[in-house]
């Protein structure tokens, strides 16, 4: 089920992670050649992402 990305923060190790409204988070790494989402190294970037969807693995569980 896809939910809104609503904050940001990094975790233990200092990735990126993406908080969603369900309460769930999911990590939203940029890690060239397998992840590109280089929107997430920078505040503006990840600013212009808030209330994108992303698929939340947890909630599909459900």
């Amino acid at each position: 089920m896809k939910q809104p990305i609503t904050g940001f923060h990094t975790d233990e190790k200092g990735d990126w992670v993406a908080e969603l409204k369900c309460g769930h988070t999911q990590h939203v790494r940029h890690n060239p050649p397998w992840q590109l989402r280089p929107w997430v190294v920078t505040e503006e970037g990840r600013r212009s992402n808030f209330g994108k969807k992303l698929e939340c693995k947890e909630c599909d569980k459900h």
